[in-house]
């Protein structure tokens, strides 16, 4: 089937049934796909099934065939890495949700933040050792977070602060100048702060090579296979999709942000937010001069609707941020020239650069900003991993290889499960962060209207 650009997490019954790719960059330069096992065809059993084929599906599967000996099914809507992992940004950063580290000490104190801390950064060194066995075009550069305005460099200082004296992490604070000479002329920027961790890489090509490890391991992947429904019948799954009802003990959910309603268990428990991505035309060696860029280190700025971008291997611009507030609007012109503004603000010598490829897709925004990889409901055989935010590239194999301990019932008992990001529910909306109900679900998106305006008076104004 076509791909529809109009698709919409809410509104939509399911995400298709083996709909084509998005046009995004990471498609047209990933090379061949890995072949799957097709369709599903008729009914069976199988002892775990994995909903969705991301970097977070895949390595759930890899890791329990790895380490637990457990060979699981992946079903996927559409084609392999279909949603965020063939969509995002490709920014590996030591992170994951849309919380600083010091509002984790705000939130849960400092004991909690700081294990955390080690949780996540254990997480990003087994994304780093796993990108070294893939060829994905990595770049070991850090993570570069860009003051947009003056008064942002205060809250760098305040993080790059925090960083070092409470976590022990060595960031670096830089002036605009220094920004500009070092790495790349961003007329935008008013200084930055270095964060030596972080690994940019084309994340379908990564996904792809998981997927070949966990296939060598004896994992299935039916793609074309949505899952319509499903039911548990004397403690049993009954997965129904189009060609066949797939029986299995044990389930788990790995859609991101096209996790769609009709999957209870997640059910009003993400917001999925759109996010646009654009990648130029090859850069001329000129071009490359004239805004100075002198590595393919990624950057993100300070505004709340932020910007990320980085000068990818073969010199192309990419560029990306939040735009549209439903489906149905994502293809208007204006979340194009918001991109494309962007571009011509931060590095004048590319206003009106031919852009060769504009793509969108869904993040899974948690409503307290926080993953929850967990067991909804201990009475149920079902599990999931989201709520990344945006931040998700790297934590996703992490919180597979996590989920899988889950799953496979090992280590559940260990300290590290008792963080609130596996301890805890996905919780419903909030209104304010004061009051928290399902009843306020119909009203997230008049509420995400109110504040991407309230957030763009505030980042420009």
């Amino acid at each position: 089937m076509k791909y529809d650009p109009l698709y919409d997490p809410l509104t939509s019954q399911n995400p298709g049934t083996g709909r084509d790719y998005a046009p995004s960059y990471w498609v047209a330069s990933a090379g061949t796909p890995p072949p799957n096992d097709g369709p599903v065809t008729q009914d069976f059993d199988t002892d775990v099934v994995v909903i969705g084929s991301g970097s977070t599906g895949v390595s759930t599967a890899l890791y329990l065939a790895q380490e637990h000996g457990i060979k699981a099914v992946i079903l996927e809507a559409n084609q392999t890495a279909w949603g965020c992992s063939s969509r995002s940004g490709g920014q590996g950063q030591n992170a994951s949700g849309r919380l600083s580290r010091s509002q984790w000490i705000e939130r849960w104190g400092l004991d909690t933040a700081k294990k955390l801390d080690r949780e996540i950064y254990t997480g990003f060194e087994n994304f780093k050792e796993l990108v070294s066995q893939i060829d994905c075009d990595a770049t070991d550069g850090g993570h570069l977070y860009v003051a947009h305005r003056t008064e942002k460099m205060t809250y760098l200082q305040n993080e790059a602060k925090v960083r070092k004296e409470v976590f022990g992490y060595d960031p670096l604070l830089m002036s605009a100048q220094e920004l500009r000479e070092q790495y790349c002329d961003d007329r935008d920027a008013a200084g930055a702060l270095l964060e030596r961790e972080g690994v940019g890489i084309h994340p379908l090509k990564f996904t792809y090579g998981l997927l070949r490890k966990a296939q060598s391991l004896g994992v299935k992947i039916h793609t074309s296979s949505p899952v319509e429904s499903w039911e548990t019948i004397n403690g049993v799954h009954h997965i129904r999709t189009p060609g066949g009802i797939v029986r299995a003990k044990r389930i788990a959910i790995c859609t991101g942000g096209y996790g769609v309603q009709g999957l209870k268990p997640i059910k009003n428990r993400i917001l999925p937010i759109l996010s646009n991505s654009v990648v130029t035309r090859p850069l001329t060696d000129a071009e490359i001069a004239a805004c100075n860029f002198r590595t393919h280190t990624f950057l993100t700025d300070t505004r709340t609707l932020r910007f990320y971008y980085r000068l990818l291997k073969d010199n192309r611009l990419q560029l990306g941020s939040r735009s549209s507030i439903s489906g149905a609007d994502a293809n208007a012109p204006e979340h194009l020239k918001l991109l494309t503004d962007a571009i011509a603000r931060k590095f004048p010598p590319l206003a009106g650069i031919q852009i060769d490829y504009s793509w969108w897709g869904w993040v899974d925004v948690s409503h307290d900003m926080m993953p929850r990889i967990t067991q909804p409901d201990p009475k149920q055989m079902v599990w999931h991993a989201l709520g990344y935010g945006g931040n998700g590239v790297s934590f996703s194999t992490w919180a597979g290889k996590r989920l899988a301990e889950l799953v496979a019932g090992s280590k559940v008992n260990s300290e590290v499960f008792k963080l609130p990001i596996y301890n805890s529910p996905l919780e419903f909306p909030n209104l304010f962060g004061k009051v928290r109900s399902e009843t306020l679900a119909p009203f997230r998106r008049l509420g995400q209207s109110f504040l991407y305006k309230w957030y763009w008076l505030k980042d420009e104004k």
